[in-house]
């Protein structure tokens, strides 16, 4: 049987095994809007029944061998391996990928698994020193019950990087994924950790809509939250974390800015441009949304950003070989739009692009902007390239820093001079030489200002830090005198 027969998960929710929904949503194709199935829809009231048996079974998960945990996470790596086409074919239907970002992705879900093998047997703490006569420890211990919820863009990746590192602690989750695409960033984790032998009830499934969100960040036994999305629906998760006294690592959106330095490779640095702002469609919160370029290599770079552009084929990469795919659906296809005409109508100018093409948007390139266009303050999410000049590094950093947003930045050119900006750049990533696309499963992630609260995902002493909480822990030899 495939991994991801629909028999087994089509109109269920997951938890103690599989079992029927009360309500269902329809698995829909947004390069056709064609139904590939229908995934089942939770309540606030199976998140209640969740998070109460998570507790329960974490409790025994915790207390579980670290090479026992170990080996559910590498088990469940093979099994990304394995299944490895079935599940890109999901990411293709159902997120609009295009291949190569599918398998792109795939790869990312094995590296993290393996990564996340470690932390079992990884050091859990540190033994201090103390000033009376006894030993004195800060331990690690598992946060308790996480809840995980993930966006669409990037489904499985964004879901797992949060599960497989709390569940490698000792954690229990509820994964709600976005219901445009629950599948491949739902249903293929349930499938995949099922089947890799993580004992029932510790992980649960919980599609859904607003309300259920608000159920998994307000579930008494839920501990940490993790979210990744858009900053105003991070913004309301995190007062409503806070008000509960519960930790929430907030990982939001991008207006990321790519600096081109006078003396750049022009060809080179409008290809890792072109990378940055149009993979996915520009769907990601890493996309290159912001082209700062010198103005001795402004007229150069953007002919041969909008070549590249125009180039680019649109359509549905299920059935051809083209560079972009559809937008998730029409409500964010029309906001991309929107975005571009209001841009034009302030004065800025069409380079390549800026048409809708079926169910997707043509690559765009916008010169002749000013600061103040919707098209250069707002994050896109969509396969749009603004692109502007500037003089000297002081206006290229001032260019870069006026932004609410502090997620990835590249800056491409001089190695020297990159580092003399980077230094006075605020941003959680910076790559010198490459674009603003980037991870790797033993990288921290994350942002700062609006791109999120600063916490970070990936690599051991990061997910340690988000899904553990620090324990002090003392031994005497005896009971001790005492005053009293």
């Amino acid at each position: 049987m495939a991994l991801l027969d629909s028999e087994v998960w089509g109109k269920k929710l997951f938890g103690d095994g599989w079992r029927d929904s009360a309500a269902a949503h329809p698995v829909v194709e947004p390069a056709t809007g064609g139904r590939l199935g229908s995934v089942g829809v939770a309540t606030p009231e199976d998140v209640r029944r969740a998070a109460a048996r998570a507790a329960e079974a974490q409790r025994i998960w915790a207390a579980t061998s670290p090479q026992r945990r170990a080996a559910v996470l590498r088990r469940a790596g093979e099994l990304f391996t394995e299944h490895a086409a079935e599940i890109e074919d999901w990411l293709v239907r159902e997120a609009g990928s295009v291949r190569a970002k599918a398998a792109f992705e795939t790869h990312l879900a094995v590296g993290e698994c393996f990564e996340c093998a470690g932390l079992p047997t990884h050091p859990q703490g540190e033994v201090l020193t103390s000033e009376e006569a006894r030993w004195s420890f800060a331990r690690r211990r598992p946060a308790g019950v996480v809840s995980v919820i993930a966006p669409f863009n990037f489904p499985l990746i964004l879901g797992l990087r949060s599960v497989a590192p709390a569940l490698a602690l000792g954690n229990a989750v509820l994964l709600k994924p976005d219901p445009r695409t629950a599948v491949s960033g739902g249903v293929v984790i349930a499938r995949v950790f099922e089947e890799a032998g993580l004992p029932a009830g510790v992980l649960h499934l919980l599609p859904g809509d607003g309300e259920v969100g608000r159920a998994v960040v307000e579930a008494p036994e839920v501990r940490v939250v993790s979210f990744t999305g858009s900053t105003p629906v991070g913004r309301a998760i995190g007062e409503q974390a806070g008000r509960l006294l519960k930790r929430a690592h907030l990982e939001l959106g991008g207006n990321n800015a790519l600096v081109v330095l006078p003396g750049a490779d022009v060809h080179k640095a409008a290809s890792a441009g072109a990378f940055g702002s149009y993979l996915h469609q520009g769907q990601i919160c890493m996309t290159t949304g912001r082209h700062i370029v010198h103005e001795s290599l402004l007229e150069e770079y953007t002919a041969v950003l909008a070549a590249k552009a125009e180039a680019l084929p649109v359509g549905d990469p299920a059935r051809e070989e083209v560079a972009l795919g559809p937008l998730i659906d029409r409500r964010q296809l029309e906001r991309v739009h929107r975005i571009v005409t209001e841009s034009v109508a302030a004065g800025a100018k069409v380079a390549a692009g800026g048409e809708i093409a079926g169910a997707g948007y043509r690559a765009t390139v916008l010169t002749g902007l000013t600061t103040g266009m919707p098209a250069w303050r707002e994050e896109i999410f969509g396969p749009v390239a603004p692109v502007i000049g500037f003089s000297t590094l002081e206006e290229a950093a001032r260019i870069v820093g006026d932004c609410e947003y502090g997620l990835s930045v590249g800056i491409l050119g001089d190695v020297g001079t990159a580092m003399k900006l980077a230094d006075r750049i605020e941003s959680g990533k910076v790559h010198i030489n490459d674009q603003t696309v980037a991870d790797e499963p033993n990288a921290p992630f994350g942002g700062v200002g609006a791109s999120g609260t600063g916490s970070r995902f990936g690599g051991a002493a990061a997910n340690i830090d988000a899904f553990t909480e620090t324990q002090w822990l003392t031994v005497r030899p005896e009971i001790g005198d005492h005053p009293f």
